[in-house]
């Protein structure tokens, strides 16, 4: 019976001891040895026999970390007040550093990537903070890079997550959008007031060539006028003369018409133009005085 116990006892015992033996390393993680306080050595991942109560192994993971840093005021470099947050991503590159060279790798990254921030960007104006951005997120890396390759830990990046504005600043800011927007349609209106100046200067340059194009549109005017069927049209006098040309033109026109026509032919008949635009009304019209124009 004691026999038996005992052997219940050193089975419990072995089964203790490989326990504490055998460790199992994932493939995402590297194993640093420690033996009685000393590193050994980094343990690739697998199954890994190591020494009970003679040697501990610290499991270290190789992924990339995802780090918030949360937002803060920053004062920038001209006097604007904006709460800036971002994000690091770092990852581990020496698993033996990582564990001897500090304690705490992701606390350490944490403080001195906020300190980071407040550095850099209090060093740029609320312009440069919006524009250049990337700028920026390079400069946070450079210098994160420079304190956590020590550790044994690489950033491979930063970036700006979100930028607060005082309600003031972002109502100066709508202003000025405002601004510069009615500034571009002021000048388009005058580009096209140029342009169109310009046409007409060449259409005026056209009817100064050709008269009777002046003229007919003159008519063309009177057409226009007609359409919203005004009670009075007042009618210039170079309009007048104008209808008067014509007229003369026409009867012109005609004119040659006749004489190049063959012998025998009937000729067009164009009555003569008497420079009246409108014959006279059978009973007499009450008189209207009327000033010149």
């Amino acid at each position: 019976m004691s026999a038996t116990i005992i052997g219940l006892v050193l089975l419990g015992l072995a089964l203790l001891l490989a326990a504490l033996a055998i460790k199992i390393v994932k493939q995402y993680e590297l194993g640093v040895l420690f033996r009685l306080g000393r590193v050994v050595g980094a343990r690739q991942p697998g199954l890994r026999l190591i020494v009970p109560f003679v040697d501990v192994l610290h499991r270290v993971s190789l992924r990339i970390v995802t780090m918030p840093i949360q937002s803060q005021g920053i004062i920038t470099r001209d006097n604007v007040s904006v709460d800036v947050s971002a994000v690091a991503y770092f990852r581990v590159v020496d698993a033996v550093k990582s564990v001897v060279a500090i304690e705490n790798v992701h606390a350490a990254i944490n403080q001195i990537a906020q300190t980071t921030l407040r550095k850099v960007v209090g060093q740029h104006t609320l312009d440069e903070i919006l524009t250049e951005t990337d700028r920026i997120n390079l400069d946070i890396r450079q210098i994160l890079d420079g304190s956590t390759l020590d550790w044994g830990v690489e950033v491979t990046l930063v970036e700006l997550k979100d930028i607060q504005l005082p309600d003031s600043m972002k109502r100066a800011m709508a202003r000025q959008a405002e601004a510069e927007r009615e500034k571009r349609a002021k000048i388009i209106n005058a580009e096209g007031e140029s342009l169109a100046a310009a046409a007409l200067g060449d259409a005026s340059d056209t009817m100064m060539a050709h008269p009777l194009a002046l003229q007919l549109r003159n008519l063309q005017s009177l057409v226009e006028i007609g359409v919203d069927k005004n009670t009075t049209v007042v009618f210039p006098a170079p309009l007048m003369s104008t209808i008067a040309e014509l007229g003369n033109f026409l009867a012109h026109e005609a004119a040659a018409a006749a004489e190049s026509a063959p012998v025998g032919a009937v000729p067009p008949t164009a009555a003569p133009f008497s420079g009246k635009p409108f014959a006279e009304p059978a009973t007499p019209l009450p008189t209207r005085t009327r000033s010149s124009v």
